[in-house]
């Protein structure tokens, strides 16, 4: 039998939040205030608790949220979604709207104001994700991710703000793309996918539409606590968006996807082939100062500070270093890597969840 939760009347043009959690009673108040202090309220706020064991509803409730339990649910965030989403949808317009936010996340105050906006200026957009930056704290390894989302901020804005994720930390999705995409195969999120997000971004560009991520629609989320946590969230995400391409084939559509993981498989041997030649060089004792290598180094350093140049002196000097952020880039393709091996024997994949003990808080 589908649960029930308070039903609400949603007013014309309405925008409904969905926060799925599973035991996040460390952060979930912290979403929910930031989605509660936004320049365009929202009509309702849904916590969707998904197997939770811990205070999360509690205190949901205690913040006015209205909660929706999910029953017998096997199929992950996927799943929870897919629960809330069928009787819901039935109640919305069709020019009302959706959010769905992680419950480790934290919306920019204007972040609904700015994603409502976008989508009313252009019927070709079918929805608004985040551009997600990392919280404060995590040592070196938070450092190291944030110069990373950095990056990938600046990507997107060059892009002239095209997502090529509608990242689960924050997206605005519109009621009719959301019911079409019900109607064409039984269910909103795709629950064989292991990395939704990057799905249902195929799906809804395979539909014909667009999807953005404006510079103003920033979250702050979550940064993996240790190399192990990292390792984990990495390999789901890569295994994922190549499982995904599996599934959608070769189109107009996945074509970029499939160029940008040729160029991910390029970049991993011609690192290792440096690697290797460096290795080789001093064996042999002939390392020595190169004007060429030593000009493309130098040239090398200086896009990895541009590139961060926003976040300020500790992002730049951690850059300038080099020899750190090349270590991370080094454990980033091991993780490609595994996951590309994982892929091809088809290997049983596994979600990970950071325990709260290991959170910054």
């Amino acid at each position: 039998m589908q649960p029930t939760f308070d039903a609400g009347h949603p007013r014309p043009h309405s925008i409904v939040a969905l926060v799925p959690a599973h035991n996040e009673a460390d952060r979930i108040a912290a979403t929910l205030q930031s989605l509660n202090t936004q320049t365009r309220p929202l009509d309702r706020v849904i916590v969707v608790a998904d197997n939770c064991t811990d205070d999360t509803v509690r205190i949901a409730r205690g913040l006015s949220a209205e909660v929706f339990v999910t029953t017998d649910n096997t199929d992950k965030k996927a799943g929870a979604l897919n629960q809330v989403l069928t009787s819901l949808l039935e109640q919305l317009a069709e020019h009302d709207r959706v959010l769905v936010a992680d419950a480790d996340s934290t919306l920019a105050s204007g972040f609904i104001e700015v994603a409502g906006a976008t989508l009313d200026s252009d019927r070709r957009i079918g929805a608004v994700g985040g551009i997600f930056l990392g919280e404060p704290g995590g040592g070196l390894l938070g450092a190291l991710q944030r110069n990373e989302y950095e990056r990938y901020r600046r990507q997107i804005r060059r892009r002239g703000d095209d997502a090529m994720v509608l990242t689960g930390t924050a997206t605005l999705h519109r009621v009719d793309i959301l019911r079409s995409l019900l109607a064409r195969r039984g269910e909103v999120y795709d629950t064989r996918a292991l990395t939704e997000d990057n799905e249902i971004t195929l799906a809804i560009k395979t539909l014909g539409y667009d999807c953005v991520s404006p510079q103003d629609c920033t979250v702050v989320t979550e940064v993996m606590p240790t190399w192990g946590d990292l390792w984990q969230q990495r390999l789901r995400w890569q295994r994922g968006a190549l499982e995904n391409l599996r599934t959608y084939r070769l189109t107009r559509v996945t074509a970029p996807y499939v160029v940008q993981q040729a160029g991910m498989a390029v970049g991993v041997v011609a690192m290792w082939l440096y690697v290797a030649f460096t290795v080789h060089l001093i064996a042999n004792g002939e390392l020595g100062l190169n004007p060429w290598w030593t000009l493309l180094g130098l040239v090398f350093i200086a896009e990895r500070v541009v590139t961060v140049w926003r976040r300020g002196s500790g992002a730049r000097l951690l850059a300038g270093v080099l020899v750190v952020e090349w270590a991370y880039d080094l454990f980033l393709q091991g993780v490609l890597v595994r996951a590309a091996l994982d892929f091809t024997f088809r290997r049983r994949a596994e979600w990970h969840h950071v325990a709260a003990a290991r959170r910054q808080i």
